[in-house]
C-alpha cells in the first residue's frame, strides 16, 4: 500500500513539476506503468487549466482523460461480477 502510494504521489509531483514528460522520454515504458500512467493523467488536465481558477479551471478537467477510464472500468467489473453470480450457481 505505501509503495502504490509513494508511486502516486511521485507521478503526480513530477507532473506538476513539468519533468514527468522528459522522465518518460528516456525511461520509456518504466514512467507508463498503469499506476504512474493514472496519475499522470488526473493531474495533466488540472494543470494545463490551472489558469482558470481552482473550480472553472483544475477541477472540472481533473477527470477529463481518466473519468472515461473510471466509468468503463466500474461500469465492466459490476456486469463482470453480476455474470459472475449469476453462474456461480
Amino acid at each position: 500500500m505505501a509503495v502504490s502510494i509513494s508511486l502516486i504521489l511521485i507521478s503526480a509531483t513530477l507532473t506538476a513539476l513539468g519533468w514527468y514528460d522528459d522522465l518518460s522520454k528516456h525511461a520509456g515504458a518504466g514512467m507508463l506503468v498503469p499506476i504512474t500512467g493514472f496519475a499522470n493523467s488526473m493531474v495533466s488536465p488540472a494543470m494545463e487549466f490551472k489558469s482558470e481558477k481552482l473550480i472553472t479551471g483544475s477541477s472540472t478537467k481533473i477527470f477529463s482523460i481518466s473519468g472515461p477510464v473510471l466509468v468503463f472500468g466500474i461500469c465492466a467489473s459490476v456486469i463482470y461480477g453480476l455474470i459472475i453470480f449469476i453462474f456461480q450457481f
